[in-house]
């Protein structure tokens, strides 16, 4: 399994990147002020952090129980971002709401617009951050497969 300082490497790298593509291609998609889908990139950058250490953690965990390696399959890799995106949803559709004053139905349509773009993002920048920083225990099991 990765180590914590990975995790928080990881974790780090993945919001700030995000970050970069998501406010100002929020900000044009949805007609609204850069620095509100700032704030909102922000908090949600936060709490994705916080659940990304989280839930990878236990998925880890639960892989390794499972199957006894932490290596995921594409289809597996697909699961993990989708999982991942409905439980960030469920938290952050109310801030947004309360914080741009709009609907929740705004917030659940804005949010879900989010979690898409993350979902794709997070799939490839897993896949490449697994390449550019793999498991010892990954290249003995490629190897042998």
């Amino acid at each position: 399994m990765r180590s914590p300082l990975d995790r928080l490497r990881h974790a780090i790298s993945f919001e700030l990147l995000a970050l970069i593509l998501m406010i100002p291609l929020g900000a044009t998609v949805f007609a609204m002020p850069m620095q509100d889908i700032g704030v909102v990139g922000i908090v949600g950058a936060t709490l994705a952090t916080i659940w990304n250490i989280l839930y990878n953690y236990i998925f880890d965990l639960a892989m390794r129980r499972l199957s006894g390696t932490t290596l995921k399959t594409g289809r597996l890799r697909i699961l993990h971002a989708v999982l991942f995106e409905v439980g960030l949803l469920v938290m952050l559709m109310p801030f947004i709401a309360w914080y741009l004053g709009i609907s929740l139905w705004q917030a659940f349509v804005m949010d879900v617009s989010f979690a898409l773009f993350y979902m794709v993002y997070a799939f490839g920048f897993n896949w490449a951050y697994d390449r550019l920083f793999p498991l010892p225990e990954w290249k003995t099991a490629q190897a042998s497969d």
